[in-house]
């Protein structure tokens, strides 16, 4: 029975489960990661648990549970995994209080952070593995963009790279890759996991400062190409990705201003992770 209190800034998150799978996944996953206590402040109290009834025996299912409310449907048990990282983000993404929250990647390097929200077919995920496991940059998340308003900051939120389809074997393939199992016909298809490095996790207390939006879009067989994009419309695209911009109200308007203020934003269009990489070097050096 796993009960512990992950230290996965600038959260606290309560963990409880008594599935393998899931103490099986933390242990390849979140080995450095700091435990805390029952006196620390819990900002998301969960939970991963068998199915009840007959589900717990027949097709055995796995539910995830924010402060005993279970906010979507179970998964099949060997995914109980996955559904802990799934359910993490919804978490994130809806409850994390006074944040703005965007469907971006971050990674940082030199104190300055690229963003690269997450349109659909992006291949964000994929040139976020490759930068931080080939171009040593920091990974802050590949996910979820945490923007603090009161200091304009993001925050550092570093957790396992979601790969899907035919990007995991590419990605297995970088140095010091740590590829978890690969899950078959899930909802979002063939999916693994990437882990953290090792170097990114010892720096998850620090911020760091916006310096790049970057709109990534992989095209197979297309040239690399890079095109300036103007704040107006690169508010426009980014505000898309806002999980919280109507609660953040004022505030998170104000927040994503900020951003784009010391930012200067390109649209990245790419058809390999060799060319992607040469677009971020020139954007970065410019």
């Amino acid at each position: 029975m796993i009960d512990a209190v992950l230290q996965i800034p600038p959260f606290n998150i309560r963990l409880r489960s008594p599935i393998p799978r899931v103490a099986q996944h933390l242990d390849f996953y979140y080995r450095d990661v700091s435990r805390g206590t029952d006196r620390d402040f819990i900002d998301f109290d969960v939970a991963v648990l068998p199915a009840k009834a007959l589900r717990r025996w027949w097709r055995p299912q796995a539910r995830f549970l924010l402060d005993g409310v279970e906010p979507f449907f179970p998964l099949p048990a060997d995914q109980a995994g996955p559904m802990f990282e799934w359910g993490l983000n919804w978490c994130v993404a809806q409850r994390a209080l006074g944040l703005q929250v965007l469907h971006a990647a971050v990674v940082e390097r030199g104190g300055r952070a690229l963003v690269m929200p997450g349109f659909p077919g992006a291949g964000k995920s994929t040139l976020c593995a490759a930068l931080t496991h080939i171009e040593s940059w920091r990974l802050l998340s590949d996910e979820l963009a945490i923007l603090d308003p009161a200091t304009n900051l993001l925050f550092a939120h570093p957790r396992p790279i979601s790969v899907k389809n035919a990007s995991i074997p590419v990605v297995r393939a970088f140095p010091g890759a740590r590829v978890g199992p690969v899950y078959e016909d899930t909802r979002k298809g063939t999916i693994s996991h990437l882990a953290c490095p090792s170097a990114s996790m010892a720096r998850a207390a620090t911020p760091a400062q916006a310096a790049w939006v970057v709109f990534p879009r992989f095209a197979e067989g297309s040239p690399l190409a890079l095109e300036p994009v103007s704040r107006t419309e690169a508010f426009t695209w980014i505000s898309e990705q806002s999980f919280n911009k109507e609660r953040m109200g004022k505030a998170g308007f104000s927040s994503l201003c900020a951003l784009l203020d010391v930012s200067t934003c390109w649209e990245l269009t790419y058809g390999s992770t060799a060319d992607a990489l040469e677009g971020v070097r020139r954007i970065s050096q410019a």
